[in-house]
């Protein structure tokens, strides 16, 4: 069966996907995506890298989050997943499959914009897991504008809150738990480095996140506590089909990176493994970037 160690040829390794004109309402689900993403689900094998570790992993329901959820359980990591209400239908799916690689999942739907259910997330997680030593930062809102006064104070705020914010709040909460060995990965992103004239906001909270990821692992070092960023480039997920892309433009989307497609979730799966065991022992205060060869600082 092919899997991530498969020898091939990434430029046609998945499918180069030319998305039809779509909308969601946000957050976006998988389950009404089209094409459907490739979280991994048939592919991913894992080898025990993970195995015993206490994972959160926040918008642990789709895309990103639930690739990674699935490479961790797969590795031996049981898993508190982070999504909103409103997406429960993909939760499901995403815990069922953790569950059937012999892990447990625990759902726990909220709003990260509210600080008090960051605080309620991380206590959740360490009294159903026993601990915590693994912390995903990865849920986020974006919101294509063509102009900034489309952008408005509340869609502002909300993006901050949910991007940033949160990050700051769930960080806060969990270092008190995270032992020596402990990884925090956050999900930043190839806006950082450039962004697109339609997410001045959502580009620049990536920016911050950078920013704190460096600054933190710096403080957090001598504690044996190692944080890391992952920048995707234009990765499929119902981020794009829910606001996040102006709908005219889903049918190219991620025709511009050198290899010539948009890349899937389970492409990224790996470096959040990577990042979160201790094979990468060395590595703190980098920013993995996974983008089709998008070039960055």
């Amino acid at each position: 069966m092919t899997d991530q160690y498969t020898f091939r040829n990434p430029v046609t390794a998945y499918e180069q996907i030319q998305p039809p004109e779509q909308s969601q309402p946000e957050p976006g689900l998988d389950s009404r995506l089209t094409p459907k993403a490739d979280l991994g689900e048939d592919t991913y094998r894992g080898t025990g890298r993970l195995e015993g570790r206490k994972a959160l992993i926040t918008g642990a329901d789709s895309g990103i989050g639930a690739a990674t959820a699935i490479a961790f359980a797969r590795e031996g990591a049981d898993v508190v997943m982070s999504y909103l209400p409103e997406e429960e239908e993909d939760a499901t799916k995403i815990a069922e499959l953790i569950e059937k690689a012999g892990r447990k999942a625990v759902k726990v739907p909220g709003d990260l914009k509210d600080s008090a259910v960051c605080r309620d997330l991380v206590e959740t997680a360490v009294r159903e897991l026993g601990g915590l030593d693994i912390l995903v930062n990865n849920a986020g809102k974006q919101v294509a504008q063509k102009a900034l006064g489309d952008i408005t104070d509340v869609e502002f705020d909300h993006t901050y809150k949910t991007n940033v914010y949160a990050m700051f709040w769930l960080t806060k909460e969990a270092l008190p738990h995270l032992p020596a060995g402990s990884s925090i990965i956050n999900t930043t992103s190839i806006q950082a480095y450039s962004p697109s004239e339609t997410l001045v906001d959502y580009a620049s909270t990536k920016a911050a996140i950078n920013n704190f990821t460096k600054g933190l692992a710096q403080q957090l070092a001598p504690k044996g506590i190692r944080v890391n960023a992952v920048a995707p480039g234009p990765i499929w997920t119902p981020l794009q089909a829910s606001g996040g892309q102006p709908t005219e433009d889903l049918p190219e989307f991620g025709k511009e990176t050198p290899m010539g497609r948009a890349g899937q979730p389970a492409e990224l799966a790996p470096a959040y493994v990577f990042l979160a065991s201790s094979e990468s022992s060395y590595v703190i205060g980098e920013t993995l970037n996974v983008n089709g060869g998008l070039p960055t600082p």
